[in-house]
C-alpha cells in the first residue's frame, strides 16, 4: 500500500506499487507507473508517460517526464523509462523522448546529484554517477559505470563509453571511448581510468590488455583502417575488444592530450576511404 501525503496531487489513473511513499506537494499525472518501494520527497513531479522501476529515491523538486526542450513545438512526446534503485537528487530534470514512438531510458543503480539534466532521447546505462549540474544533451548515450564530475557537459548525439571518467567542467563534443579519462574544454583524453577500473573489479591481466590497446590507439601513429584492423587482430575478446566495437560505431572521437600536439581522432565518410589518413595530426 502506498503512503501519500495529503497535499500531494495523484491522478487516479496513475499506478503505484507497494510501499511507495509520496511526499508533500508532489504531482503524479495520469499514466505514470511507480514500482514497489520508491520514495518521492517533497515537490517531485512525475509527468504522463513516466515509468519508474523499484526502489528509486527521488529528491526534492525533481521533474521526470517533462516534454523535450526542442525548437519544434511538436506533440507532447514519447515516454521515459527509469530502472531500479536509482538515487535522483534535488532538482534533477529528465525529459521524455521528442517523438511519440521513442523513449528516454535510464538504467539501474545510478546516482544523479543535484541539478543534473538528462535531455530527450538519452540512453543511460547502469551504475552511472553524475555529480552536481552535469548536463546531457539530446540523444546522448552513456554506457555502464561512466562517471561525470561536477558541471560537465555532453553535447547532443555524443556517446560516452563504459568506465569512462569525465572531469569536472569538461566540455564533451566528441565521443569518449570506454575506459579512459577525459578533461578540459574541449575534452582531451588524459589516460586510462585506472581507479574506476579497479573499483569495477577489473583484474590485472585485463588491465594490462587495456594498457596495450591504449598505446596502440594513441601512440603508434597508425592510420585509421590500420588501427582498427590491428585492434581487432590483437584484442579479439575480453574488455579491450570494446575499443574496436566503439570506434566502429561512430565517426569522431576525443583525442589524447599530448605536448605540442592538437587535433582530434576524427574520421568522416569522405576520409574513411583514405588509408593514409593519420590518426592524429600535428598542430
Amino acid at each position: 500500500m502506498a503512503v501519500i501525503h495529503p497535499s500531494a496531487v495523484v491522478s487516479p489513473l496513475a499506478e503505484l506499487g507497494c510501499d511507495v511513499i509520496v511526499g508533500p506537494f508532489c504531482t503524479i499525472e495520469a499514466g505514470v507507473v511507480i514500482g514497489d518501494g520508491c520514495r518521492l520527497e517533497s515537490r517531485v513531479t512525475l509527468k504522463e508517460g513516466t515509468t519508474l522501476g523499484c526502489g528509486n529515491q527521488i529528491g526534492e523538486g525533481a521533474v521526470i517526464g517533462a516534454r523535450a526542450q526542442h525548437l519544434q513545438n511538436g506533440p507532447v512526446g514519447g515516454r521515459i523509462v527509469v530502472g531500479d534503485h536509482n538515487r535522483i537528487r534535488e532538482n534533477v530534470t529528465i525529459h521524455r523522448a521528442f517523438k511519440p514512438e521513442n523513449c528516454t531510458r535510464v538504467g539501474s543503480h545510478n546516482m544523479f546529484m543535484v541539478g543534473v539534466h538528462i535531455a530527450h532521447d538519452c540512453v543511460i546505462g547502469d551504475h552511472v554517477v553524475a555529480v552536481n549540474n552535469v548536463l546531457f544533451g539530446g540523444h546522448v548515450q552513456v554506457a555502464d559505470r561512466a562517471v561525470f564530475g561536477g558541471a560537465a557537459g555532453v553535447h547532443q548525439f555524443r556517446r560516452v563509453g563504459a568506465f569512462a571518467m569525465v572531469g569536472a567542467h569538461t566540455k564533451v563534443v566528441k565521443d569518449v571511448p570506454p575506459y579512459v579519462m577525459v578533461d578540459g574544454s574541449p575534452a582531451c583524453v588524459i589516460g586510462l581510468n585506472r581507479v574506476g577500473l579497479r573499483r569495477g573489479g577489473m583484474n590485472a591481466a585485463d588491465m594490462q590488455k587495456l594498457k596495450e590497446a591504449y598505446r596502440l590507439i594513441y601512440h603508434r601513429e597508425l592510420c585509421w583502417k590500420e588501427m582498427l584492423a590491428t585492434l581487432e587482430a590483437e584484442f579479439p575478446d575480453g574488455p579491450a575488444a570494446a575499443f574496436s566495437l566503439f570506434f566502429r560505431g561512430g565517426f569522431t572521437f576525443t583525442s589524447e592530450r599530448r605536448t605540442l600536439r592538437a587535433g582530434s581522432l576524427h574520421i568522416s565518410p569522405s576520409e574513411s576511404a583514405d588509408d593514409e589518413a593519420p590518426l592524429r595530426k600535428a598542430a
